[in-house]
């Protein structure tokens, strides 16, 4: 690291569980982020002021006025962009030091297969079961660390799958999309939840690029903003799953 690295980082590397070893690692590493929304938006934030040294951002939506409520990395003039593009532009105003490379199509399994062979952890924060299944599925077939996180109304939810042959993946957890395939277009969502989400969700993301702590495998973090309450569930693989354990 350079003495700028060393100064705009110096904070994390202060952390005895980070040090500059860990900060090094966050540079050396390619973090995939899946959706530029509600959740995408404060994990790329958060990644790209960490320093993790290359974001690949998927999404294929244009910026919306409605998305400004709550997709904090858009700003008023990027109404009608691309949000990868408006995405890399205003992250690279937050750390102009970082790599970033956009991709501005929804990708089939084949292309999404290929771009989580690259990288070293996805961040999937897309709106849809069929997303959240295709990307599992790439997950533990490269066997790619997975955060994977939702939010909705005024809950949310956060969990990490290693995809070690160990522990569950998400399709452990959800076996088909039911009635659970719910969008804040339709049911709407408090601006901070997803904040809040997305903001463990690059915690959680930091902690597996430098193998720091317990990571959310295993187990689901829900919140209940209403009442401020949070629950951890313990996840098990299922021995019937027809993604992990086949």
């Amino acid at each position: 690291m350079n003495d700028d690295q060393l100064l705009r980082y110096s904070r994390q590397i202060m952390l005895p569980q980070i040090d500059a070893q860990g900060q090094e690692k966050l540079l050396n590493a390619t973090a995939l982020i899946i959706g530029l929304g509600g959740l995408g938006a404060p994990v790329s934030m958060y990644l790209a002021a960490a320093g993790v040294g290359h974001l690949i951002l998927v999404d294929f939506d244009k910026v919306e006025l409605t998305n400004l409520q709550r997709q904090i990395v858009h700003t008023t003039d990027d109404i009608d962009r691309p949000k990868v593009e408006s995405a890399r532009d205003n992250l690279h105003l937050l750390n102009p030091e970082i790599k970033i490379t956009t991709i501005n199509k929804k990708l089939d399994d084949n292309e999404l297969l290929e771009q989580i062979k690259q990288v070293d952890i996805v961040i999937e924060g897309s709106d849809n079961f069929a997303t959240r299944f295709a990307v599992n599925a790439a997950c533990v077939q490269t066997k790619t660390p997975l955060v994977s996180g939702a939010a909705i109304r005024m809950e949310g939810q956060v969990s990490v799958y290693l995809n070690d042959g160990e522990g569950p993946c998400y399709h452990c957890l959800y076996k088909d999309e039911g009635e659970l395939d719910a969008t804040c277009s339709e049911n709407g969502v408090l601006a901070p939840v997803v904040g809040i989400i997305g903001s463990i969700q690059a915690t959680e993301a930091l902690k597996v690029l430098t193998n720091t702590g317990e990571p959310l495998s295993g187990r689901l973090l829900l919140l209940d903003a209403m009442s401020m309450e949070w629950r951890t569930l313990k996840l098990k693989k299922d021995p019937g799953c027809p993604v992990c354990s086949v």
